[in-house]
């Protein structure tokens, strides 16, 4: 069975999506490990909940990104990570993850990639008054929110409620990326 580790630094929604679908059978894997940089948030109960080993980390406790992510690492290989997927980690990956796991790291991204990269693509996207919003899940490269594009789905919505807006995106995330983990692992 293939391993996965999710890497997250919030809310844990997308975590809890993939950790559902693993455990009711809808994608052939296991969470193996949940990695995530911020002590309280809380992916840590959700992943606690599904009985995943929670890897927290400080980046300040650190000299360097290339220090905590070989940390992070050398845990992965210790279980046999096959694929890391980030949804919600909130930092860049450096040059320590991509040499271990370049070409095995996926992303989930609230915009039809190459459009509105960054932290706030959905308020960026309504801000400008976007018809069509929509998911992306992409390979991590060296570049924000780079990397080949694997799938997306496109969500329109012409209300002005920024809360339904992200309601529905949430959604389509949490069906886009069951679906593409599940292509991935095949």
């Amino acid at each position: 069975m293939k391993k996965l580790a999710i890497f997250a630094s919030g809310n844990g929604s997308n975590f809890e999506a993939l950790a559902a679908a693993c455990t009711e059978g809808r994608i052939d894997a296991e969470v193996a490990l949940c990695v995530c940089d911020k002590a309280g948030a809380y992916v840590i109960e959700r992943a606690t909940k599904y009985g995943v080993e929670v890897l927290v980390f400080n980046p300040k406790e650190y000299g360097s990104k290339a220090e905590y992510e070989r940390l992070v690492a050398d845990r992965m290989d210790t279980l046999g990570i096959d694929l890391v997927c980030l949804a919600g980690y909130m930092r860049i990956v450096g040059d320590e993850l991509l040499g271990r796991y370049g070409g095995k790291i996926v992303n989930i991204h609230p915009s039809l990639l190459p459009a509105f990269v960054g932290a706030h693509a959905i308020q960026d996207a309504f801000d400008y008054g976007v018809k069509v919003f929509g998911v992306t899940i992409h390979y991590v490269d060296q570049t924000l929110d780079g990397g080949k594009i694997i799938s997306q789905v496109a969500v329109p919505y012409e209300g002005g409620d920024i809360e339904e807006l992200e309601a529905m995106i949430h959604k389509a995330e949490h069906r886009l990326y069951v679906d593409t983990v599940n292509k991935l692992i095949e």
